[in-house]
């Protein structure tokens, strides 16, 4: 499988926020593949949303990663400790992304588990098989992403994107999750995701 072109994030966010959904999400990581299907995103558009970091194209030194050119990874921390992942979209200089929340572990369980978890996939309780990277920080966590990758080029390893290996899942979709503060954004059903 080739890995996901620049002009696959030159879209709509909204439409590559769907059309990650089954894609692939590689990490090359201390000589192991650590690979998840994506199975939830959220879109960020700052031209029109109060929840990306960037609305009305402010720019800062932590959003400055957002007007890059598509295909960029966007990694910033919240609340201090978690990272989150996300896509730049659209042209250069127009500030939007796709943060990616969920992934099911397809190659690479074990590094993931003790990565996550400090355990072998065997060790894991079940509250932990079912909570295992099925949130962005959680994700960051059992694929080893941290801010260093923030400005990397997702068309090159150790970070990038491969095309569904099935057939089109079913999509959800619904309102965004802890952006209560963004007033009338808070309600765009922007978040999409697919039942395992």
């Amino acid at each position: 499988m080739e890995i996901l072109t620049r002009d696959f994030y030159d879209r709509d966010t909204l439409t590559v926020a769907k059309d990650l959904l089954g894609c692939l999400l590689v990490r090359e990581y201390e000589g192991e593949r650590l690979v998840g299907r994506i199975t939830e995103t959220e879109a960020y558009i700052g031209r029109c949303d109060k929840a990306c970091h960037a609305y009305q194209y402010k720019r800062t030194n932590r959003t400055e990663t957002l007007f890059a050119q598509p295909g960029t990874a966007y990694l910033y921390l919240i609340y201090g400790m978690y990272t989150c992942l996300n896509f730049v979209t659209e042209p250069e200089g127009e500030p939007a992304a796709v943060l990616i929340r969920g992934v099911e572990a397809v190659e690479g369980e074990a590094a993931m588990a003790r990565l996550r978890f400090g355990k072998e996939p065997g060790e894991l309780t079940a509250y932990q098989r079912k909570n295992f990277l099925n949130g962005p920080g959680k994700v960051c966590k059992g694929m080893a992403l941290d801010r260093k990758l923030n400005g990397h080029d997702l068309l090159t390893p150790p970070l990038y994107v491969l095309p569904r290996d099935r057939e089109a899942p079913a999509i959800h979709c619904g309102p965004r999750i802890g952006v209560d503060y963004a007033q009338e954004a808070k309600d765009f059903p922007w978040r999409f995701w697919v039942d395992l």
